[in-house]
């Protein structure tokens, strides 16, 4: 017997070129960010010029998926379709390793659990519909 999938409820990110590799590396478990080939910066959110140095040569790089913690506030209440089913939920801004940090939710751990500098490693909330993934953070499993 299969479970019929309900339809994604939450907002869906606007796919434009300098996004939709990010959210399409995803369902391929890639969790891609841009860095600058001339200056060597990484940088999030995707962008076709570098912040630092203003080159148009950046390219795409899968990231480690590894990260801490920075920020977090834990959500009680949103009246929102498709969050007011998951609250409580953690929205946090997470450190990757390799230096750009990103908002995004810790999942798969008790919110009163999350704490600042906690490590966290990517998983995905994939919506195969659309073919694109959300990357959420989760304690590293042991």
């Amino acid at each position: 017997m299969t479970t019929e999938r309900k339809p994604y409820q939450k907002p869906l990110p606007e796919l434009h070129p300098e996004v939709e590799p990010f959210f399409r590396g995803g369902m391929r478990s890639e969790l891609l960010i841009k860095r600058c080939a001339d200056c060597g910066t990484f940088q999030h959110y995707p962008r076709i010029i570098c912040g630092n140095c203003l080159s148009k040569n950046t390219v795409w790089i899968r990231a480690s998926g590894k990260g801490t913690v920075y920020s977090y506030t834990i959500t009680y209440q949103n009246l929102s379709r498709g969050w007011r089913e998951e609250v409580p939920y953690v929205l946090a801004l997470v450190d990757l390793a390799e230096g750009v940090r990103l908002m995004t939710n810790i999942v798969e751990c008790d919110p009163k659990a999350v704490y600042v500098g906690m490590p966290v490693e990517v998983t995905w909330e994939r919506i195969p519909e659309e073919g694109i993934a959300i990357p959420k953070f989760r304690p590293p499993k042991k």
